[in-house]
């Protein structure tokens, strides 16, 4: 099992995550993957995934729980096969989307459309080197929700985005 950490330094992702406005980015696009993710464990201080890319490639994910700019990060390549054992064990529903990846100004955005029960969301994320990083935004990068829990992975497997919108319906219908 190869792991993405050095010997004694922890990975830690710097992260920011917008909103889409309209679809202007998907001309913008040079790449796309199937990713279908679950998470095995999730605890005060960390959460456990594991993630399947194109049927192709599997990772088991630790990563620090709070939803925040920088988290703590450990990332270990695993098989297909046991991937989908360790789906199985899964907390929660079951997260499927299609990562695009959009080069922008001097970075590169990944602007994932969720399916299944998260249909209808689309969240751009763009990963930094340091919190106080600039970088271009683009015009179709609607409202920032870094930081706000319920738009991580992790909370989108327990508390489906498809049931807010149903739940939201019909509170404007009463």
């Amino acid at each position: 099992m190869a792991c993405g950490i050095k010997e004694g330094i922890m990975a830690v992702e710097i992260e920011r995550k917008f909103l889409v406005r309209g679809n202007q980015w998907q001309k913008l696009t040079t790449s796309e993957a199937r990713v279908r993710q679950a998470y095995l464990a999730s605890g005060q201080h960390s959460s456990t995934r594991v993630r399947i890319t194109d049927n192709q490639k599997a990772t088991v994910t630790i990563k620090s729980r709070r939803a925040a700019l920088s988290r703590v990060e450990v990332e270990c390549a695993v098989s297909v096969a046991d991937a989908e054992q360790l789906m199985e064990l899964r907390e929660g529903g079951l997260i499927e989307k299609t990562r695009w990846t959009v080069p922008f100004g001097a970075h590169v955005w990944e602007v994932d459309v969720f399916s299944g029960d998260n249909a209808g969301l689309v969240i751009a994320e763009i990963e930094l080197d340091d919190e106080r990083e600039a970088f271009e935004q683009p015009s179709w990068l609607g409202i920032e929700v870094t930081g706000q829990g319920q738009y991580y992975n992790g909370s989108l497997a327990r508390h489906p985005y498809g049931r807010w919108i149903a739940t939201q319906s019909v509170l404007r219908a009463s």
